[in-house]
């Protein structure tokens, strides 16, 4: 385990967040942690899991940090810890009692007619019409056909994204160890005539695999949402996407996926 002394907060801009934030940062002065706003061992987020996002893509995704929230938000999913557990958590963090999980992140190449574009999701990305009009595409899975998609767009999530957006979609929760990633058709139809036949369901793609989408010369115009942010794309040739990384998350001991799902779903 890497030893952590240089600690950065990242609150989310609430009242209840900027609290806990001045809370923690007094705490971990007074067990002489160095507080940083550049390089760090540990990024913490205080907020919501919107703030868990904006702390990873800030961090550029960085795989030498370990990453860990605190919830003073609602669902939470992805915060470990509660404002009432933070002594507790400052202990344990003294001790090295806490485990690591590696998180898959997705990196996806945009290709269009002027260029290209790369960018990670550590959630999904969705990819639909730039008008919200029904698009189509190829999906191919490394070299073999997977489906002519036609329909609203489609998600590609990862293990940690399939609590998200994905789940809302239909999609399965997969445990995070798994590193997959996920395509989730959003309102797909079959066309036979032009030859589209879409799946209906979702389904898992091995982290080892590639993901190749290329859309049909009348549908090239996409908007592309990336962990809730929104960006255009124009004359699209073709989108990669593939696992080829990790982020660390740093977990309690007692940690557990199932238990985390019980709580915060049922």
């Amino acid at each position: 385990m890497k030893e952590i002394r240089k600690v950065r907060l990242f609150p989310n801009h609430n009242e209840k967040s900027f609290k806990v934030a001045h809370e923690l940062k007094q705490k971990l002065k007074s067990r002489r942690y160095d507080l940083s706003d550049d390089s760090c061992d540990l990024a913490i987020a205080i907020g919501g899991d919107g703030s868990f996002l904006r702390m990873v893509k800030q961090c550029q995704f960085h795989e030498d940090i370990y990453y860990v929230g605190v919830n003073t938000g609602t669902l939470g999913f992805a915060q470990e810890i509660y404002p009432k557990e933070v002594e507790c958590f400052l202990d344990r963090l003294e001790q090295k009692e806490y485990q690591e999980e590696k998180i898959g992140i997705a990196t996806t190449k945009v290709t269009t007619d002027s260029g290209s574009d790369v960018f990670s999701s550590l959630n999904e990305y969705v990819i639909r019409d730039q008008n919200l009009k029904t698009t189509r595409f190829r999906i191919d899975i490394n070299e073999n056909l997977l489906e002519k998609f036609i329909g609203d767009g489609v998600s590609i999530a990862t293990s940690f994204g399939s609590t998200a957006y994905n789940r809302n979609l239909g999609g399965c929760m997969v445990y995070n160890e798994l590193h997959t990633l996920q395509i989730t058709p959003i309102a797909p139809i079959t066309d036979y005539n032009q030859g589209y036949q879409a799946l209906g369901n979702s389904i898992l793609i091995p982290e080892e695999r590639v993901i190749h989408i290329t859309p049909d010369q009348a549908c090239r115009n996409f908007i592309i949402t990336t962990d809730g942010e929104n960006k255009f794309y124009s004359n699209v040739s073709s989108l990669t996407t593939s696992v080829d990384r990790k982020i660390k998350l740093l977990r309690m001991r007692e940690y557990d996926y199932t238990r985390k799902i019980h709580e915060k779903f049922l």
